[in-house]
């Protein structure tokens, strides 16, 4: 016969974990009849001392869970590791976690253990659907013994199906939780209707509070990992832009030019280079660059840039960013074609998208950047020393032309701006649009170098340049309106050659009324010399010069009159007026009719071939009609 005292000792040894529950049990039973209390209350107290033990072993099992989460390197690891020891610790079927997706506003399965269904597995559950949604939108915990029965929860298709395809019965469920903020959401499931009770429910719930902590702390390892890691990019690309930076000042200060920066830069990042001036004009190149080249929208895209490299699509994707000093806007730098690859850049053989140059990495861009600052100063100290020389010359060719005979000061003046004032020289009169006579000055200044002189002058751009042809001179400045460009019109008057030493006075006036009688005969565009235009030039002028047009068709045979003191002239005007008949105009001279035909082969080697030609005739004609209303 069992007593209390054998009740008691069974206790003792349960304690020590050397007695079996079932002996317990027994003993409790026996007892029943003679002391009922005591044996209840020794299975109460067994009971206790069980439920002690497994909270033991849980929190053991929860210290070892923590252990394992704080040498978890990464995110996912991490859920890995909570996944994993979900399953085993609640001794479950299958296990799984899903992440909450701010952007969608729903939660998506991120890890499962046990799982074989792969619908499942990529299952997304929006907020109230189902028990894992009813727990994302309430924060608080859920379990069900049966979930396809149960109605407290809002079933749907995707849902129930993935369920029923995975085989699960019963689930559990505990949102992650940090500071109020919703991580997700861990699952415990079986796949038989064995209930979770609140035990379970509460072991989840504190893997879960401990899921969601080191969760946010690997995040936050990840983030700064990541914040380290661009510091030290950003560090790398500081320290090549700067290496850039120091090359293209040791390029500055050896001397070099733009041509010199684009070519230190093209080196740099393995691509062609081109930089334009304000109009789209190339200043300097570098590679081989392409001959598609949208100049338009390149500069249409640096103008919205903010100073920095944007992509553009044209001649199949290049990279263009404004060269600026001073809040002005001194030109363009263009570059594109095989960009040396970096760190950032995408790895061999790959291929940037059509109409897209490969991506810059960081510190190729702040390489570009550095080009065009550098750029902008070279730019900058170009300009002021051109627009110095501009004004000189302009000054020089001004004065030029206000004075008659050139003052020994103004020959000497012409002398040191490189002009060679004993040799011949053309004189253009340009008309094109206001907006583009800055171009067109800059241009025409490349055609003579350093021997050119170039100004405006009463709202056009007079040029004086070193040449004995002024009508080839001419046509290469003179410039048709276009599609394109309706404004790039030029249109030039041409005369010469010349020696500026002795003047340019009347040159300018015959160029200036060759561009206006131009433009009057609707010729916008073309170049022509007073020769070119005949008497239409005469006519068509807006002031119109007769004693020039006079001594420019018959000057050679009145200084031969004045020279030899003979009577070429008049003879010329009695031939003409006999119909061009040498024996009537020998009898209107009262000479032998051999005198006239001497005369006559002597004005023809003073005029040059083609005098009688019919358009000669008549220029002759006209002259020597003004002559005579001049003598009267």
């Amino acid at each position: 016969m069992r007593t209390v005292l054998d009740l008691l000792r069974l206790l003792a040894d349960r304690a020590d974990g050397a007695a079996p529950t079932e002996e317990l049990t027994r003993v409790a039973a026996e007892l029943s009849g003679s002391a009922p209390e005591a044996g209840a209350l020794a299975l109460r107290v067994g009971a206790a001392m069980d439920a002690g033990r497994r909270r033991e072993s849980e929190l053991a099992a929860l210290v070892e869970i923590a252990r394992d989460l704080a040498s978890g390197s990464d995110t996912g690891s991490v859920l890995d590791t909570i996944v994993r020891r979900a399953r085993v610790l609640l001794g479950t079927d299958v296990a799984y976690l899903t992440l909450y997706d701010a952007q969608r506003g729903d939660t998506y399965m991120r890890v499962t253990s046990g799982s074989v269904s792969r619908r499942f597995q990529t299952l997304r559950l929006p907020l109230g659907a189902g028990l894992g949604g009813l727990v994302a939108a309430s924060r608080t915990p859920h379990r069900t013994g049966r979930y396809a029965g149960d109605d407290r929860y809002r079933h749907t298709e995707e849902i129930d199906s993935a369920v029923r395809e995975e085989g699960i019965v019963a689930i559990c469920g505990t949102p992650l939780l940090v500071d109020d903020e919703f991580v997700g959401v861990l699952f415990a499931a079986n796949r038989s209707a064995r209930p979770f009770g609140a035990d379970d429910a509460a072991l989840l719930g504190s893997l879960a509070a401990l899921a969601a902590v080191s969760l946010v702390q690997a995040r936050r390892l990840t983030d700064t990992a990541t914040a380290l890691e661009a510091l030290r990019g950003a560090h790398a690309a500081i320290a090549e832009a700067s290496d850039a930076h120091d090359r293209f000042a040791g390029v500055v200060l050896d001397g070099g030019d733009v041509d010199d920066i684009a070519e230190a830069l093209g080196r740099l990042l393995g691509c062609w280079v081109s930089v334009l001036d304000p109009d789209g004009v190339p200043a300097a190149r570098h590679g081989s660059v392409p001959g598609g080249l949208d100049a338009a929208a390149a500069l249409r895209r640096a103008g919205n840039s903010a100073g920095r490299p944007v992509a553009v699509p044209c001649a199949g994707g290049a990279w263009v960013t404004p060269v600026i000093a001073g809040g002005q806007r001194l030109g363009t730098l263009l570059l594109g074609g095989p960009v040396r690859s970096g760190d950032a850049a995408p790895g061999p053989g790959a291929e940037p998208a059509p109409g897209r140059p490969v991506e810059l990495t960081p510190g190729q861009v702040r390489i570009v950047e550095r080009a065009a600052m550098v750029t902008a100063l070279v730019l900058l100290l170009t300009q002021r020393a051109d627009e110095s020389d501009r004004i000189d010359r302009a000054d020089g060719i001004a004065e030029l032309l206000a004075s008659g005979e050139p003052r020994p000061a103004t020959l000497a003046r012409l002398a040191a701006l490189g002009v060679s004032i004993r040799h011949p020289h053309v004189l253009l009169v340009c008309r094109t649009h206001p907006a583009r006579r800055r171009a067109l000055v800059r241009e025409a200044a490349t055609l003579g170098g350093r021997s050119a002189l170039v100004g405006e002058q009463d709202g056009a751009v007079v040029v004086l340049l070193p040449g004995d042809d002024p009508a080839a001179v001419g046509a290469r400045l003179a410039r048709p309106a276009s599609e394109q460009d309706p404004d790039g019109v030029v249109t030039v008057g041409a005369a010469g050659p010349f020696r500026p030493a002795d003047g340019a006075g009347p040159l300018y006036a015959e160029a200036r009324r060759s561009m206006e009688a131009l433009l009057a005969l609707d010729r916008a565009g073309e170049s022509a010399t007073a020769a070119e235009l005949g008497f239409a030039g005469l006519l068509l002028g807006e002031r119109p010069d007769v004693t020039g047009y006079v001594s420019g068709i018959l000057g050679p045979i009145a200084e031969h009159d004045e020279r030899r003191g003979s009577d070429l002239l008049r003879t010329l005007e009695a031939y003409y007026a006999a119909g061009a008949s040498p024996t009537r105009a020998a009898a209107a001279l009262h000479v032998h009719v051999n005198t006239v035909a001497q005369r006559l082969d002597r004005i023809g080697r003073l005029l040059g071939e083609g005098w009688q030609d019919p358009e000669r005739s008549l220029e002759l004609q006209l002259a020597l009609r003004l002559h005579r209303l001049g003598r009267s």
